[in-house]
């Protein structure tokens, strides 16, 4: 991953169309080329099979909150600490790192205009 000044983005966060989300996923977690291409593969089939745009759009949503996280170094990390503190077996940790997990996506949906949970 890049580095940047402390406290901002990699990226400006890109416009939410697949060429863009995919040049960001490029820039800033290229390990998760692989899964998005997937990803997208299957979403594209569910909306042909179906004749509906909606997988496709949650694939859209979905990697437009992946880059808004990942292009924040501290935010990225926290997430990564939180999703680790929740494989741990003390209950009141995984409740924790659930709360606080959630809290980063809540985030991540206000600041792009997505509907929360």
């Amino acid at each position: 991953m890049t580095t940047s000044a402390a406290g901002q983005p990699l990226i400006p966060q890109p416009p939410s169309t697949v060429a863009a989300l995919r040049q960001a996923v490029s820039q800033i977690a290229p390990a998760a080329l692989p899964a998005f291409t997937r990803e997208l593969d299957q979403a594209a089939d569910q909306s042909r099979q179906g004749s509906d745009l909606a997988p496709i759009q949650r694939f859209i949503a979905q990697w437009a909150v992946y880059v808004h996280i990942q292009r924040q170094p501290g935010v990225a990390a926290d997430f990564r600490r939180w999703e680790d503190g929740a494989k741990t077996g003390d209950a009141a940790q995984v409740r924790r790192a659930a709360s606080e997990i959630g809290r980063i996506l809540d985030a991540a949906h206000a600041a792009l205009g997505l509907p929360t949970r």
